[in-house]
């Protein structure tokens, strides 16, 4: 079965269509703890096609993912679109648009300048004339050959996308205390499209992510859909440093930490350094106690990102010879770090590559 779903998938990859579902995921359902771990395309199938593209969803969903991730950001007109970042020099071809050269601008995005182009300086219609590019041409060159086919999606079109083939959504509203300054706060806007699709029960196929903590409790109030509190490696939620609070991840990771978050939130998306740490080598340590202390909370775990090529990878689990100039891009043992993941108890990964992640969680479970 994983050889033929495998084969499915390569057929997708290779032809650069969508047609083919082996098999549809399995429904998605919020509050999955105690069963199978979810498999998140993290920010579609980013390690095949230019992320956060219909492109990207489409192959995660073809990958079969159980959700597609969209991390939103506002336009001027506030709407929601599907950005890593509201910089989008990276990731389209603005810097290339002769027509916004005097766009671009210099700005303090959570207390740090960043130089670009910014989606709440663009309408709606003024992003939809960009094309996506490959945001990390040198990690993956395969996906540039896309480049320049894809607009920016809405969220209304990554909803629909979702509902049209039967998986779930799971965004992430970024810098909301930013959005919130300029006057473009993305949580109602978010509400209202899951809203108008009917998706505003627990049991609906949303999760909603966040690195900040304030937007999350004034969802708790607003929303019974699950809310996920995303915990960084180091570093702290923005809202509470700019606020004067000296809560960092490191203290919300503690079971009393934990209790707290359960306080608002249903689950935890912690970077894989938190369940396993690495040494200064880079190489694993014993895993912590976070998925236990977690669940006792009453919390689900999810974790961040899974991804293919060794520069991305533990050292454990790097394969190829170091020296050779592809090393850093080649594809490592992707499948052995996951089955470490899955076997430790979590309940979901975010993964640049929906496919492998899917084939190995058939294969472990």
């Amino acid at each position: 079965m994983i050889r033929r779903f495998l084969a499915v998938a390569l057929t997708v990859l290779v032809t650069g269509t969508v047609t083919v579902v082996l098999h549809r995921p399995e429904p998605a359902a919020a509050d999955r703890r105690g069963e199978r771990p979810i498999v998140i395309g993290h920010r579609g199938a980013s390690a095949h096609r230019p992320e956060h593209t219909l492109l990207s969803y489409e192959a995660a969903i073809a990958l079969g993912a159980d959700y597609i991730e969209p991390d939103l950001v506002s336009t001027k007109d506030g709407v929601l679109v599907a950005r890593h970042e509201n910089e989008i020099s990276g990731t389209t071809d603005v810097a290339h648009r002769p027509e916004f050269a005097d766009r671009r601008t210099t700005k303090t995005i959570d207390g740090r300048p960043v130089t670009g182009w910014f989606t709440e300086d663009f309408t709606l219609a003024e992003l939809k004339t960009l094309r996506a590019v490959e945001r990390v041409p040198d990690l993956r060159p395969d996906n540039t050959a896309f480049d320049g086919m894809a607009e920016i999606p809405t969220f209304e079109e990554v909803v629909r996308l979702a509902k049209r083939h039967g998986v779930g959504v799971y965004p992430e509203t970024k810098h909301p205390t930013y959005f919130d300054s300029i006057g473009l706060s993305l949580e109602e806007p978010l509400l209202a499209v899951l809203r108008e699709h009917g998706w505003d029960g627990r049991r609906a196929p949303v999760f909603i992510q966040s690195f900040e903590t304030a937007n999350l409790r004034d969802l708790r109030k607003k929303t019974r859909l699950p809310l996920i509190q995303l915990i960084s490696a180091s570093g702290a939620p923005y809202d509470r440093t700019a606020a004067g609070d000296p809560l960092t991840y490191d203290d919300m990771v503690t079971r009393e930490g934990l209790r707290e978050v359960a306080r608002y939130a249903d689950g935890v998306g912690v970077d894989t350094r938190r369940i396993v740490p690495t040494g200064p080598d880079g190489r694993l340590l014993e895993p912590t106690t976070l998925i236990g202390d977690a669940h006792r909370a009453r919390l689900a775990v999810h974790t961040w990102t899974v991804r293919n090529e060794n520069s991305q990878l533990p050292v454990d689990f790097r394969l190829g010879n170091p020296a050779s100039p592809a090393y850093a891009r080649a594809t490592g043992d992707v499948m052995g770090w996951l089955e470490k993941l899955y076997r430790l108890g979590l309940d979901g990964v975010f993964a640049d590559d929906p496919g492998v992640a899917r084939a190995v969680r058939e294969r472990v479970f």
